[in-house]
């Protein structure tokens, strides 16, 4: 079997994806990832620097101690080989500077190190990426929940810019703002990047406003400013809000940040909120909807357990990325057996030192999500403005 190293250069196509059981999923593909030796990496063995820094896989794929495995030849796998078992580092999977190293070789700063895998990216809900006004410079669509909006993570051909490439070949994008992974709604990309530094000084500059429509616990009170900083957590994927009272001498970490809330409507246990973000923090809207004692009705990240009780039932994607980050090294038991047969007539291939294979989805993935109940509905700057229609949750029937 020959393999074909895919890189980010090359660019996903429509065939990439499967539409399976209402959701979106890649074709296992083999990549190079690519990273540089940084200086507190140097003088670690190869083996000790993945198993340290790259936490995604458990020690043995590296090193399998105490065992003689016939090796793969590079770019032709021995199928009789046993999964798991492998030794990434001997079988020239993980290279230096593009050589075969032992797995006791200790690193050094700079060195390029290459690690060549079988990809499998976490599948999205598979609705549509509709595109709602093009023109020479900007493109702009609805973004579905789930979707990432360009490569990061897990995800590179499962995101906003990778199916706009595979599907209307609108290259290069260049998104000129953030969306949460589960949130919906109005995405703005440029077509070049100096239609995207026009964007960017017109945002730093405070000149574009912002609106979002949020579906939150409890009745809103009618108008709410909140002005508090901002402080995220990358570790713990969450932010937190921090108020300074003037009694103490120590820093605020967060970044300063207001958003303006107008009640639209409320049933007595839901309310329908304009949120109008003045700043642009990570997970500013929703954060300061917890703060204010109204948090998005299924937002299982900022919902206190109290009020999670009461609001809708279901597991958020970030409680499916901390399940895949505990049991990455567990079977994928959520599959169902008439899915893996689909699955399998698919005719992916299998790579036997694929510590995913023979399941589609990353072993982990929890497979139950939700769009979270909060949607951008509209972009405006000096002479333009971009829209987009409500989600179908923005009702309180």
């Amino acid at each position: 079997m020959e393999i074909i190293w895919q890189t980010p250069a090359i660019p996903p196509h429509r065939d990439d994806y499967i539409l399976l059981n209402g959701r979106r999923h890649v074709r296992p593909y083999y990549f190079e990832f690519i990273s540089h030796v940084k200086n507190r990496w140097a003088g670690k063995t190869i083996v000790d620097l993945f198993a340290e820094e790259f936490k995604g896989r458990h020690y043995d794929y590296y090193d399998y101690p105490g065992w003689s495995l016939r090796c793969f030849e590079f770019g032709s796998p021995n199928l009789s080989c046993s999964w798991f078992k492998v030794r990434a580092v001997k079988c020239g999977r993980i290279k230096v500077d593009g050589q075969n190293v032992s797995v006791s070789y200790k690193v050094k700063s700079s060195q390029k190190i290459s690690h060549f895998l079988h990809r499998h990216e976490p599948p999205v809900m598979a609705w549509d990426v509709s595109i709602l006004h093009e023109e020479e410079e900007v493109v702009t669509v609805c973004k579905p929940a789930s979707v990432p909006v360009h490569p990061c993570g897990q995800y590179r051909k499962n995101t906003v810019v990778g199916i706009l490439q595979a599907e209307h070949d609108l290259v290069p994008l260049f998104p000129i703002h953030r969306l949460d992974r589960l949130v919906s709604g109005l995405l703005i990309l440029a077509r070049s990047a100096s239609k995207a530094d026009i964007f960017r000084q017109q945002i730093e500059a405070g000149l574009v406003q912002k609106q979002y429509i949020a579906k939150v616990v409890g009745v809103f009170p009618e108008c709410q400013l909140v002005n508090a900083n901002v402080h995220y957590n990358p570790h713990e994927g969450r932010s937190t809000v921090e108020i300074g009272y003037g009694c103490t001498d120590t820093p605020l970490k967060g970044k300063a940040a207001s958003t303006m809330f107008t009640r639209i409507n409320t049933n007595g246990t839901y309310s329908l909120v304009l949120c109008e973000p003045l700043t642009g923090r990570t997970h500013q809207i929703r954060v300061h909807l917890q703060y204010a004692g109204h948090p998005i009705a299924n937002d299982m990240l900022y919902l206190s357990e109290s009020i999670a009780s009461r609001s809708t039932k279901g597991t958020s994607a970030e409680r499916a990325a901390a399940a895949s980050n505990m049991s990455n090294s567990l079977s994928n038991t959520h599959v169902c057996q008439d899915e893996i047969e689909e699955i399998h007539s698919e005719d992916f291939s299998i790579d036997p030192m694929c510590t995913n294979c023979p399941t589609l989805a990353p072993k982990g993935y929890d497979g139950h999500e939700e769009a979270l109940w909060l949607h951008c509905l509209r972009y405006s700057g000096p002479g333009w403005t971009y829209e987009c229609p409500y989600p179908d949750w923005a009702t309180l029937d």
